[in-house]
């Protein structure tokens, strides 16, 4: 094989449609552009969204709703999930993210008073609840306040 016998694959590369250049090529007169009309100008594009004049839908519909791009989410964990951790571990937010059990988008954990926790643990979160935390220690663990 040599630089000059390379070719590339068959049907790899179209060749280009000249448009207007005489009927015979099969691409004059129109140059499949149909007849007239603002499609057929030049530059003559519709945005998108455009209805011919009439009110578009993106107008004719109420807006609503408001997303603050400043709020503090935080993930909700329940006592629950915290079973999946060993007796007498530390509960923090690494450890949280390295189970699965938040996501690495949330920011901070907020701990849940609802389920059962059946195991001594340590937690040590950005927000623990008041009924959590009496779940913690009535189960024989303590809760370290994060800031």
């Amino acid at each position: 094989m040599k630089l000059n016998e390379l070719k590339p694959t068959p049907g790899s590369r179209k060749t280009r449609k000249r448009v207007g250049r005489g009927e015979s090529s099969g691409w004059g007169k129109t140059s499949a552009r149909g007849h007239k009309g603002q499609k057929a100008r030049s530059g003559g594009s519709i945005k998108a969204g455009f209805e011919g004049g009439q009110m578009p839908l993106q107008r004719r519909l109420p807006k609503r709703g408001f997303h603050n791009r400043f709020a503090e989410r935080y993930a909700e964990v329940r006592l629950d999930h915290l079973n999946a951790f060993e007796d007498g571990s530390e509960v923090t937010e690494e450890a949280l993210r390295h189970l699965g059990i938040i996501s690495g988008a949330d920011k901070w954990a907020k701990l849940l008073g609802s389920g059962n926790l059946e195991r001594k643990l340590t937690i040590r979160l950005t927000k623990v609840t008041g009924g959590a935390r009496k779940a913690v220690e009535s189960a024989g663990g303590s809760v370290v306040d994060e800031q």
